[in-house]
């Protein structure tokens, strides 16, 4: 499989707190990638710098095979870089299909006509249908999760950044959230997925990263990433999120 993100040696400091140190990874076409850590080690601010938010101190940031470090979040949005955040941020006075459509506008630059026929076609996508009537500020939880992947997809993006899109949720809820990734991917689109719910990294990524301290610990196949000693020492082994 080609390589569609290839993050290199990425660092960024803030005054003397070096957040990130040197931070490497690649993602592949229809990849799903964990990422794991401790408190503290990056992980946030690795999908700011990824989505242009922030801008790192060193390093470069390579999307199918174009150097993006330098350009907008707006920039990267077009070209292709979807994102979600850990508290979901949907236009609370705006209903599930209008938030969607903002996106697929705004986003992906359809007409109005085309972000109509997309919405439709992402809310069947996300479970969300039959709510596309609501106010997203009366969402439950779940589907304000829901909501949020779905205002991503809307961007047409090839690939993802999600921050904890289970968190917070029960057990059949994350079940839920698997089987929507699963279909994320069935799309062809890459992933790069933060999560502490190790169920979903286990279940739900093709590889997994840990980081700790600013730089990369391990990376691998789910199961042996969670076995070896290094995550035992950096994260399972110390006191979790």
């Amino acid at each position: 499989m080609a390589t569609v993100l290839d993050v290199q040696d990425i660092g960024i400091s803030f005054g003397n707190n070096h957040v990130l140190k040197s931070l490497s990874l690649e993602l592949k076409e229809s990849e799903v990638l964990g990422v794991i850590g401790p408190n503290g080690a990056g992980k946030t601010v690795m999908l700011n710098i990824l989505t242009g938010i922030m801008r790192p101190t060193k390093g470069q940031i390579l999307f199918q095979g174009e150097n993006i470090t330098n350009l907008s979040t707006t920039e990267r949005c077009r070209k292709g870089i979807g994102r979600t955040f850990q508290v979901p941020r949907p236009f609370e006075k705006m209903t599930v299909f209008e938030n969607i459509l903002v996106g697929s506008v705004y986003g992906d630059r359809k007409s109005e006509k085309e972000a109509r026929v997309k919405a439709l076609e992402i809310m069947e996508l996300i479970g969300l249908t039959e709510k596309k009537g609501w106010f997203a500020g009366k969402l439950g939880l779940l589907d304000r999760k829901r909501l949020e992947i779905g205002r991503a997809l809307a961007s047409n993006p090839k690939v993802l950044l999600f921050d904890e899109v289970a968190g917070g949720l029960t057990e059949s809820e994350v079940s839920d959230i698997l089987g929507m990734v699963r279909m994320v991917k069935e799309q062809g689109i890459s992933v790069i997925w933060i999560e502490h719910v190790l169920k979903t990294m286990r279940e739900g990524t093709d590889r997994v990263l840990c980081i700790a301290e600013g730089r990369n610990v391990i990376c691998g196949i789910p199961e042996e990433v969670m076995r070896s000693k290094e995550v035992h020492d950096v994260y399972l082994g110390a006191d979790e999120e």
